[in-house]
């Protein structure tokens, strides 16, 4: 019961860490950032969002995915989590971005699969969207 606690209080801080107020020139440039098929908001807002998780390998912006590498936190150095985003569709789109998230937790020296909370990726999934359609008015401005 403790862990979840735990794993509750990592994933709120990647949620608040991509909480940027909006409005700066960056915000304003997104559309030039990104060439590929994927929603450019979508695509910014991501990367934004989840910036506390390192990258596992180059995010791939013409196949749409993004995947974090593992990453503990000082408050729970018995767990880790991992994320990986897919953005689905070109147009900004409640469902055009997916988050699978992955959770594991040190026992007896090795790590093991853990469950995760469902509302976490839809979480996620939201706190990207937002940031996407800050992102999109910021640059219409």
């Amino acid at each position: 019961m403790v862990m979840r606690y735990v794993f509750a209080a990592a994933a709120g801080s990647i949620l608040l860490a991509g909480c940027g107020t909006g409005g700066n020139a960056q915000e304003r440039q997104v559309v030039q950032e990104v060439s590929g098929a994927v929603n450019p908001y979508l695509w910014r807002a991501s990367l934004d969002t989840l910036d506390d998780l390192p990258l596992d390998s180059q995010p791939d912006p013409v196949g749409g995915v993004i995947v974090y590498d593992w990453k503990s936190f000082e408050d729970a150095p018995d767990e880790r989590i991992k994320a990986t985003v897919y953005i689905l569709d070109t147009r900004l789109r409640a469902d055009g971005v997916k988050v699978s998230v992955f959770r594991q937790v040190r026992r007896n020296g090795s790590w093991e699969d853990a469950q995760v909370d469902p509302a976490t990726p839809v979480q996620l999934e939201n706190k990207i969207l937002e940031r996407a359609r800050r992102l999109k008015v910021a640059e219409l401005q």
